[in-house]
């Protein structure tokens, strides 16, 4: 039913939560798993009234995709050694954005994501970023809001 899972992480335990679901779901239907993790895309920050102009550095943009690809290889091992099938994406830009462009363009199945669901009114239930995807998206997607791991 699903041949590409679209698993969206943020580098995050609360994130991870969702992964048992998403590959319950992959081994019951033999998905390929898809990690994604988007990264610092060049961007510029201007503050006129503070004479205020900074452009993201390079090696700050780069170290964030070394790490997100480490990162997401890291959490790919664990699942290839049960058996499945598993691609690692790194990807610069704005999440939901991101999330939805790719999931497009790459025949995506199932997007599968947690939530904070922390920010604004209108947020509530979701989060901004599940919330956009939700929308946009037009894909069935497997939202879960994570529980707080208790220190």
């Amino acid at each position: 039913m699903f041949k590409r899972i679209l698993v969206c992480l943020d580098g995050s335990s609360l994130a991870e939560q969702i992964l048992p679901y998403a590959t319950e779901i992959a081994s019951h239907f033999g998905s390929r798993l898809v990690l994604l993790k988007v990264t610092l895309h060049p961007s510029a920050v201007v503050s006129p009234s503070l004479g205020y102009y900074r452009e993201t550095p390079l090696e700050e943009i780069q170290q964030a995709r070394d790490e997100a690809e480490a990162y997401l290889e890291r959490i790919a091992q664990r699942l290839r050694k049960r058996g499945l099938a598993v691609d690692c994406v790194t990807l610069p830009g704005s999440p939901g954005e991101t999330i939805v462009s790719y999931a497009d363009k790459h025949k995506i199945g199932l997007i599968a994501l947690g939530t904070h669901g922390h920010s604004g009114l209108g947020r509530l239930v979701f989060g901004s970023v599940a919330d956009f995807v939700l929308k946009q998206s037009g894909l069935p997607i497997l939202i879960r809001k994570p529980q707080q791991v208790k220190k």
